[in-house]
């Protein structure tokens, strides 16, 4: 299968007329078809129309990451936050980043910047929003074992050193991720992914199970 006839297998094609009358639909989607990432309910929906339904439901948790080396993982933070429905993604430090691993999907993800670890802890001190760390250090607690807040965020350090010795200081508890192998740690996007769904899975999981 050539590259064409990929992109052509994705999503849908043009809508049939006459065209629906629903304000949440893109004319230009309809028209032409929709080859976006996103779940088949949201075909044709406007960008706007799926954020706004997306904050109808968003969780009350958020993700924070390091970003002092432009970490390459923040794109897979970014698509991991989409997937499992986080509030909204912070960026501490530089306020570039390499988006090709959000895979777009930043286009519907609440994102926040702040400059350095200060205003990310006065603005958590101000909404009232405890910081929890991951990371593998002396006294953190195994993720799958404790019990994470509900409204929290969860703070990454940037791939290798971790969390730098400032985010540390204003961290409360800190998890880590259980491991089996001979490897120290997991990458950073995929131990982001892990902790998202742990969450969901003691908050949302049961809830609808």
């Amino acid at each position: 299968m050539g590259d064409e006839e990929a992109v052509e297998s994705i999503g849908v094609g043009p809508h049939p007329e006459p065209w629906p009358n629903d304000p949440k639909l893109d004319p230009s989607l309809l028209s032409n078809g929709d080859r976006r990432n996103v779940l088949d309910r949201y075909r044709y929906w406007s960008r706007d129309a799926i954020i706004a339904d997306l904050d109808e439901r968003r969780h009350p948790f958020h993700v924070a990451i390091e970003n002092w080396q432009h970490d390459f993982n923040i794109g897979t933070i970014v698509r991991n936050a989409n997937a499992f429905l986080a509030h909204s993604v912070h960026i501490v430090g530089k306020r570039r980043w390499n988006r090709r691993g959000a895979m777009v999907t930043d286009r519907y993800q609440h994102i926040e910047h702040h400059a350095d670890v200060a205003t990310f802890d006065a603005w958590a001190r101000d909404a009232d929003i405890p910081i929890v760390g991951i990371d593998i250090v002396v006294g953190a607690q195994p993720i799958e074992t404790a019990a994470l807040p509900e409204r929290c965020v969860m703070v990454f350090g940037q791939e290798g050193p971790g969390l730098s010795d400032e985010m540390r200081g204003v961290v409360g508890t800190v998890y880590e991720i259980t491991q089996y192998g001979s490897t120290r740690s997991v990458n950073v996007g995929v131990a982001s992914g892990i902790a998202m769904y742990e969450w969901c899975r003691q908050h949302e999981i049961p809830q609808n199970a």
